[in-house]
């Protein structure tokens, strides 16, 4: 197959729409997502996804915002990092700062659209897409092994798949997003409980604005949670 053959083809998942995928099998997409947000094993391993979502998310509200990034390292814990220089405070370092948290729900709501749209493709090459612009910026051996991973797995489904497999994976994908961005914010709450030196994003903000940490992590919670209602009405209402 020739360079031109796979452009082609590309441009035929992205411009083209796939048929409706089964309630049966979409249900069973979700209760899959859902089994891994919640099964710690599991959890430990496909939270990476979403901390390359949220590093992602700083990457993109810096840039946005005018500041100069710097490259993202994602770490073993789960834990990633995402440096950028420019005003140590104001509105651009607020927003880089609060990005984080709400990214993997954004990009849930918006697989959750194009699902809707029955373009589960464009949904799956839309997300191949951001992993290489995350790529690009890794900045760590272990970030590129990650991001390395899930590129391979995402080109296998999507390349290789049956029209069936393009769908479930587009359903599961965005339900792990939509259910786990919540877990995620919960999971920032206890641990800022159980430390002493806070350094979280919620803590940055509260530094940066009148508002204390919990206000914050309130409002994280509360944009991720009416995401996963929205991304979750969008599903159920095509379906």
């Amino acid at each position: 197959m020739s360079f031109g053959d796979v452009l082609e083809r590309i441009a035929d998942d992205v411009v083209g729409t796939q048929p409706s995928l089964d309630p049966e099998v979409a249900v069973l997409a979700t209760c899959l997502a859902a089994a891994v947000v919640v099964v710690p094993g599991a959890w430990r391993i496909a939270r990476h996804l979403l901390t390359i979502v949220h590093e992602g998310g700083h990457a993109a509200a810096a840039l946005l915002s005018g500041r100069r990034l710097s490259g993202i390292r994602l770490h073993a814990d789960t834990s990633g990092l995402t440096v950028s220089h420019g005003r140590s405070r104001g509105p651009g370092m607020v927003a880089t700062a609060f990005a984080g948290y709400p990214a993997p729900a954004f990009v849930g709501v918006g697989a959750a659209l194009l699902v809707s749209l029955e373009r589960d493709l464009l949904a799956l090459w839309a997300g191949l897409l951001l992993l290489t612009l995350v790529l690009v910026q890794i900045r760590n051996f272990y970030g590129l092994y990650v991001v390395l991973v899930a590129a391979m797995l995402a080109v296998g489904v999507t390349w290789w798949g049956s029209p069936v497999a393009h769908g479930a994976a587009a359903w599961a994908l965005t339900s792990f997003l939509l259910i786990g961005a919540p877990r995620t914010v919960v999971e920032l709450q206890i641990a800022r409980r159980r430390s002493r030196g806070r350094t979280s994003d919620a803590d940055i903000l509260a530094g940066l604005t009148p508002l204390p940490a919990i206000v914050w992590v309130g409002l994280m919670l509360l944009v991720t949670v009416a995401c996963a209602a929205g991304g979750a009405w969008l599903l159920v209402d095509v379906r």
